[in-house]
């Protein structure tokens, strides 16, 4: 199966499925941090053309999310809400069978619709909290696959884990957690059921 996976420069989600035997290529505008061979360093809206089955689809939140709502005020914000959510969706709209929409929660909420499914790291084995949504077609929601007890840490002024202490700038808040992109190589990563057969009945 060809999986594109949009915006993605760590490859966390490409290895998943290429680890499950699936022809996966990370997409981003940035040099990826695995293999150069199975990254296209371009802008991903070129290549939604490109004969994918699959798509999971990291679209940027640096504006978008609710953790920029602080900031809304500040000249020359609007206009960057406005464009990192038109980019966005770009995404729901493309002719991929399938496709899988991550983001944390935010504006698409409101402005698109309701995501189809909200996770956290914590119930895939990984003890760290991350409200993540999915906005899914075609695509089954994800079963949880080990819930754990998330590791918070009091910083002075609430527990937090180890995502929530990044700072909001750090692009390894966007990261795939490996036991999520595990999960969904193993739960999309097989072929599409074929269309129902009409019967005609004699």
């Amino acid at each position: 199966m060809r999986v594109l996976v949009a915006c993605e420069f760590s490859q966390v989600v490409t290895r998943a499925f290429r680890d499950k035997g699936h022809e996966a290529y990370s997409c981003d505008i940035l040099p990826t941090e695995g293999n150069p061979e199975w990254h296209i360093q371009d802008d991903v809206l070129k290549h939604l053309d490109d004969g994918w089955d699959l798509m999971i689809a990291h679209p940027p939140c640096k504006y978008i999310s609710n953790m920029s709502n602080c900031r809304i005020n500040e000249p020359g914000r609007a206009a960057l809400r406005k464009a990192g959510l038109l980019f966005f969706l770009k995404f729901t709209t493309t002719g991929i069978s399938r496709v899988a929409i991550e983001n944390p929660r935010g504006l698409p909420e409101r402005a698109y619709r309701s995501a189809d499914q909200i996770i956290q790291p914590y119930q895939f084995g990984e003890p760290h909290s991350k409200a993540t949504c999915l906005w899914l077609f075609n695509l089954p929601p994800l079963v949880p696959t080990s819930i754990v007890k998330p590791d918070r840490k009091w910083d002075g002024k609430r527990y937090r884990t180890f995502v929530d202490r990044l700072p909001s700038s750090s692009p390894k808040r966007s990261i795939t957690f490996q036991n999520i992109a595990n999960a969904m190589a193993t739960q999309w990563g097989s072929p599409a059921p074929p269309p129902p057969t009409e019967v005609i009945k004699p």
